[in-house]
């Protein structure tokens, strides 16, 4: 598959660019690409254009840019509101969910939740989020939002909100929407006034079969 290099928005309108530090030592001392090879160039907001390596020296490279390309965005505007499990497991999370095309994880704190997330591990997972966007070819880096409490939460919610619950009674999502969100709560369960409050927001319980998921697995399922 072409590499993918994730660049600024200033620099994809540039005619060429320069490639240093470990954005360099991924993509020619990692993947070996060499002069004339092609890639991606994406601003992580959403464009994207065709690169050409035109120089390669022993610390920097230079890219040509080129013409439009796809943004191999998802047609579907997703948001995950994740209760926020070990960073080992978050980081996983984050790393499946910007490959499969979700643009927004969003950690709450629920009342079993039993880790929160500070700002270093936020960082890096950040990071880990930009990382496979390389990986995958999007050319949207998704956001990563710090833990908040439900009721902040629900202020920000969509129109069309889901909240998997192997209790429900809908199995999967009964209508196809270009933008929606998705509640996956603690290994722990909701308590009753997490789930008043998520029907008073006129969130709808899904169900995606009769196991038990963890956090990282059900949010990527459901994505």
């Amino acid at each position: 598959m072409t590499a993918t290099l994730v660049v600024s928005p200033a620099e994809l309108i540039e005619s060429e660019v320069q490639v240093e530090g470990d954005s360099y030592r991924h993509l020619f001392r990692a993947r070996r690409l060499a002069v004339g090879d092609s890639l991606r160039l994406v601003d992580g907001q959403g464009a994207a254009r065709n690169g050409r390596i035109e120089t390669v020296d022993r610390r920097r490279a230079v890219i040509s840019v080129g013409s439009v390309a796809p943004s191999l965005e998802s047609a579907v505007d997703l948001t995950l509101w994740v209760a926020a499990p070990k960073m080992d497991r978050a980081s996983w999370l984050v790393e499946k969910a910007t490959e499969l095309g979700v643009a927004r994880v969003a950690f709450v704190r629920f009342l079993r939740s039993s880790r929160d997330l500070e700002a270093e591990h936020l960082e890096r997972l950040r990071r880990i989020a930009v990382a496979a966007v390389g990986q995958c070819g999007r050319s949207v880096v998704p956001q990563i939002s710090a833990p908040r409490g439900l009721h902040e939460a629900v202020a920000g919610f969509g129109p069309k909100t889901y909240l998997l619950d192997p209790r429900a009674s809908t199995g999967g999502f009964p209508e196809a929407v270009s933008c929606m969100d998705l509640v996956v709560g603690p290994e722990g369960g909701l308590e009753t006034e997490e789930l008043e409050c998520l029907t008073v927001a006129a969130v709808v319980p899904v169900n995606l079969g009769d196991r038990i998921l963890r956090i990282e697995t059900a949010a990527v399922a459901g994505a």
